[in-house]
């Protein structure tokens, strides 16, 4: 009798242990990765994502998930793991594919890639550290390319580090520098403040601020007297202290809220960042000053893109779109109408008459300013790292897209008018291309 229950004791431990032993089974793979007969339904049934143009750029096949156009669009699409998607619109858009739902961009596929080729170009060529470009549509706020460099390539996303899986276009935070005179500009105009030919005394520099300000000074030699589009064409900080000197700071902070700066960017699920205005109570004289030629205040590419399409689309705000049917419902007036019209002929100008050879192309009508940013490294402006910047659109007398480009750390001519410009040209020229748009018969350099 005993030696049968000493039997049956030790065949319920080891029934025991067997259960124990699955238990902790079931839990790893809970834990560690659903087994591969789940992991291959799950993927299988996840929606694609595709392009305006019907292009697949995610799909899911034998139970993986590939990226068909390779590293198209890369760092917007993200990667998923063995279940769920781990960045970018995967991640965002997680619920939806999961469930089977397909996700369509606004991006053109043809758009995106010469965006991407453009930087691929030009980023090595002046040994910078990244960049990126954003191609948006005037009218509507739809993302026709969103550009990344360096490339990734979600088919291999184990090989890259993070940074290189950075969506750049809507994460990266900089001074977007004298770019944003075009906006100034335009708010001064607004206002009744300035007029294309008011002329100002532009001396080199100028100290701005009273008792606690500063000397500000401009890196392009130029005339002494300059007409606010002079001071455009010559991008002068002098010049700008000299316009918003009686803009009242509430009102010119206003202008730069409602162009988007400091402000969310109301595109809906999609991770983006957002830069900063300094508060209304640090606004004198000095900040005012440098706030007019983009220092002191930061952007995300995002932000800057949607700020300048305001120029393009008559004086109308239009929030971003990325996914047909998400976003792009935010809408305001931040100029009149004949105010936007009357900068896109002053930028039009700053090319034709200033940087033709870097940012024009013979036949058509191209609008737009470029920036050249000192970087703040370790607390302090830097003599060493810049951020190039270009903010245009085309045509410039009825734009239907608005470009804007950022290159960090260049090493090699990090002047907006030698780096960002050129790659606006090279984008536009291909968008002109794709159009089929026939050139007019003058503009001369």
């Amino acid at each position: 009798m005993e030696v049968k229950i000493r039997t049956r004791s030790a065949l319920m431990r080891l029934i025991a242990l067997a259960m124990f032993l699955t238990l902790v089974w079931a839990y790893a793979q809970l834990e560690w990765g659903a087994p591969q007969g789940v992991r291959q339904r799950a993927v299988q049934a996840r929606g694609s994502i595709l392009a305006a143009d019907g292009r697949v750029l995610a799909t899911s096949v034998n139970g993986k998930r590939v990226y068909p156009q390779g590293p198209l669009a890369g760092q917007l699409l993200g990667m998923m793991g063995d279940t769920e998607g781990l960045e970018g619109l995967e991640a965002a858009y997680n619920g939806a594919l999961t469930s089977g739902q397909n996700l369509k961009l606004t991006l053109d596929t043809q758009i995106q890639a010469a965006a991407e080729a453009a930087l691929a170009k030009a980023v090595p060529e002046h040994e910078a550290e990244y960049a990126s470009a954003l191609v948006l549509e005037t009218r509507t706020g739809r993302v026709l390319a969103a550009a990344s460099y360096p490339p990734f390539n979600p088919n291999e996303w184990r090989k890259y580090s993070q940074e290189a899986v950075r969506n750049r276009p809507f994460l990266d935070v900089f001074e977007p520098g004298s770019t944003i005179k075009a906006l100034v500009v335009a708010a001064a105009l607004n206002e009744g403040l300035t007029t294309p030919n008011t002329l100002y005394s532009t001396p080199m520099s100028r100290f701005v601020g009273g008792r606690w300000g500063s000397r500000i000074g401009d890196a392009v030699a130029h005339p002494s007297t300059l007409t606010t589009q002079g001071i455009l064409r010559y991008s002068s900080n002098v010049g700008m202290s000299h316009i918003v000197e009686h803009f009242e700071p509430k009102d010119m902070r206003g202008y730069l809220s409602r162009y988007g700066f400091g402000q969310d960017v109301q595109i809906p699920v999609i991770p983006a960042g957002t830069g900063q205005l300094r508060p209304l109570s640090e606004w004198g004289d000095l900040v005012r000053a440098t706030n007019a030629f983009g220092q002191g205040m930061s952007s995300t590419n995002l932000q800057l893109v949607s700020a300048f399409n305001v120029l393009a689309n008559d004086g109308q705000y239009v929030a971003p779109r990325l996914v047909e049917g998400a976003g792009g419902v935010e809408r305001r007036e931040v100029l009149r109408p004949e105010v936007a019209r009357t900068t896109r002929q002053l930028l039009l100008n700053v090319i034709n008459e200033g940087i033709f050879s870097q940012a024009g192309i013979k036949g058509y009508d191209l609008a737009g300013k470029t920036g050249t940013a000192q970087v703040v490294v370790d607390g302090r402006y830097s003599s060493t790292v810049y951020d190039s910047v270009f903010a245009g659109f085309l045509p410039a007398e009825a734009p239907r897209v608005t470009i804007t480009v950022m290159v960090h750390g260049a090493k090699v001519r990090h002047h907006g008018s030698q780096l960002a410009a050129p790659i606006f040209r090279e984008i536009s020229a291909q968008v002109l291309s794709g159009w089929g748009a026939v050139p007019h018969a003058q503009n001369e350099e």
